[in-house]
């Protein structure tokens, strides 16, 4: 809503969105990221809690926020070179041709996307950049490799995920 509104300069809408982002999510602290995903979720409702703050907070305010909201990411140098297997695994669809099941190929697309958004908005030398980012690159990788058109119940739809992620539609420039 707040990359619509923004596009078209619909400032009243971009405040509404702004302001009820804060409302409901300033003071959320500790997101279960080990709840993910639920069986068929193909958006992470943690990560995209985090990557609409990314989009209303200062640079300041929203690395404070992430570290309260998601302790989970790690903050270590050359955490790049370690796998997200302990904190963010990459999902596997065990059948991509039931309509639901399929959705955890959308779940790695979109975790992509959150992850690189979430990963801009830290300030540069900010240590979780490197897991985030890495995290990002093992999402996109699981995830733009499902998007085959084999079944409909994933081809129909996996591509929109995709040109969204390949585009970085979501990242300020």
């Amino acid at each position: 809503m707040l990359d619509y509104a923004r596009s078209t300069k619909n400032d009243s809408f971009a405040r509404l969105v702004v302001d009820s982002a804060r409302k409901f999510f300033l003071n959320d602290k500790n997101c279960p990221l080990k709840y993910e995903p639920s069986g068929e979720d193909f958006l992470s409702p943690c990560l995209g809690e985090a990557d609409v703050m990314r989009r209303v907070l200062s640079q300041e305010e929203f690395a404070k926020w992430l570290k309260d909201f998601l302790p989970q990411i790690p903050a270590t140098p050359r955490a790049r070179e370690t796998t997200t297997a302990n904190w963010l695994p990459v999902t596997v669809s065990p059948d991509p041709s039931d309509p639901k099941l399929a959705h955890l190929d959308g779940l790695n697309l979109s975790r992509a996307w959150m992850l690189e958004g979430i990963a801009s908005a830290l300030p540069a030398d900010d240590l979780r950049r490197d897991a985030l980012n890495a995290a990002a690159d093992e999402h996109r990788r699981a995830g733009l490799a499902a998007v085959t058109g084999a079944h409909y119940e994933g081809g129909h739809w996996l591509g929109s995920f995709a040109v969204y992620l390949t585009t970085r539609r979501g990242i300020q420039k």
